[in-house]
């Protein structure tokens, strides 16, 4: 097999690895990207930027800022919002039992 393909199979068992869970967290980086469509993310959700902002936490000023690029969210908040993305029943169901 070539270098390459040895490459390949061992980023594709490491991705298995953290998908599992079983991964030593110290092994990889979380990637968080600079810029987000923080609008299209809301969309997606199908919920309004007032039922956006209580189901998440956001403040309706700050979600409109973040929409209409007058502001741009925090590392944290991009956390959140690439989670609220990808899974946003499981984040509904960590805030409901605040």
């Amino acid at each position: 097999m070539s270098k390459l393909g040895k490459r390949l199979i061992r980023a594709a068992d490491e991705a298995l690895a953290i998908a599992r869970g079983e991964a030593d967290s110290t092994t990889y980086r979380v990637h968080v990207p600079a810029d987000l469509n923080v609008r299209a993310i809301r969309k997606r959700t199908k919920l309004s930027q007032s039922e956006f902002s209580a189901k998440f936490g956001i403040p309706p000023g700050t979600l409109r800022d973040w929409e209409q690029k007058r502001k741009v969210p925090d590392r944290a908040a991009r956390v959140l919002l690439v989670v609220i993305d990808k899974e946003p029943e499981a984040v509904k169901r960590a805030l409901s039992h605040v």
